[in-house]
Order: C-alpha cells, then structure tokens, then sequence
C-alpha cells in the first residue's frame, strides 16, 4: 500500500477543516458556476421568431412548426429540445435581440419521467401573412424589429412600412383588388417577396 502523498494529505485536512469540496444535493438545490452553460430558454416577450437559432443549432435541438387556421389566426411555435440540446450557447450568440430572445439559464437538473410531454419548451408567436397569397412572411415581432433597426430607411420598403403601420392600427384594411389577379390596389398590401415581384412587373391592360 502506497503511503499518501504531502499534497493529499493537505486536501484531506483541508476538506476535514472547510467540509467537502461536492454540494450536498438532492438534500439542498446546487447553484451553479456563474459560467455555467445550462439549458438554453426562450424569452417569450424578446424573442422575434427569426429562426437564426435554428439555423446555427449543430445538433438541431432547435425547430419550429408555422400553423395558419385563417388569416387573423396564425402562429410560429418555436421548440426547444432539451433531450438534444448540449448547451454550446450558439444560439444565445446568433440571437438578434442582443441574445435575450434565447439565453443560456444556470438550469442543470433536466431529468423528467415523460419525454413525450416534458423534454421540449415551446413559445407562440405571431405570423404576418402576405395578403396576396397567404404564405407566411415572417413573425410579427420580427418585422417591427427590422423596421425599428432601419429607422426611415423602412418606407422605401413597401412590406416593411405597410407591416408598421398595421401593428400601429393606422391602415385600411378594407382595400380590394379592383382586378381578380395582382391589381394595382395589390401593392398596397403586406406581400412576399415573390407577391410583391409579380404585383410590379405583372401589367394590366
């Protein structure tokens, strides 16, 4: 048998005198190193829903689904796996909002019983459809992000100022096209890129 060395020695009559070097969990709740890289979460209220999250995510953790019951009923739900997830922080870092939109947590205990209903987070968020085809354009919030960066620069994109000035309540929402296929009434509407294309080009006679 080996004779323990000077410095474990020093270690045992350390952890004797201070108390043990591990957390005395489950008894009490463990916090984390301020560096600690835990579960990534959603803030409902700061993220956009631009998907630049999913994007970056090498292990796609990160998804979304966009659901359109009808026009003034449509959502992007934004998921999270936590049973994927290996916490690497990318899409705090990707993140437009200044990484609060999806920030890293101090959450580490991530054991469930159901992994159907609990390994995965999920947040709503708003669609702007284009008002011609009915395609999703975008989330909401997103959107008034975009026109918020660009300041006036915004109105010399007729998607971008006719999506502000909706979210301000201050347009006609009763404009119809006068012709059955990309009128000129069409281009004063929020409108894909691929809409808004065939809206300039497309003439009526």
């Amino acid at each position: 048998m080996k004779l323990p060395k000077i410095r474990e020695l020093r270690e045992a009559i350390k952890a004797l005198i201070k108390g043990p070097y591990t957390s005395k969990f489950p008894v009490e709740p463990h916090t984390p190193h301020p560096n600690f890289r835990g579960q990534p979460k959603f803030d409902d209220k700061k993220c956009v829903g631009c998907l630049a999250c999913e994007e970056v995510c090498p292990v796609e953790a990160i998804a979304h689904k966009d659901i359109v019951m009808d026009t003034n009923d449509a959502a992007r739900t934004m998921i999270h796996y936590t049973d994927t997830c290996i916490f690497c922080g990318r899409c705090e870092t990707a993140c437009i909002a200044e990484g609060e939109g999806i920030k890293q947590s101090g959450d580490w205990e991530l054991s469930f019983f159901d992994r159907e209903t609990e390994s995965y987070e999920t947040i709503k968020k708003d669609l702007q459809l284009c008002e011609v085809c009915g395609e999703p354009l975008a989330c909401k919030d997103h959107l008034k992000w975009i026109t918020q960066r660009l300041g006036e620069l915004t109105f010399s994109n007729p998607t971008l100022y006719l999506a502000h000035l909706k979210s301000l309540g201050i347009t006609d929402e009763n404009i119809v096209s006068a012709l059955k296929d990309y009128g000129r009434s069409d281009r004063f509407k929020v409108l894909c890129a691929s809409c808004r294309r065939q809206t300039t080009l497309t003439t009526k006679e």
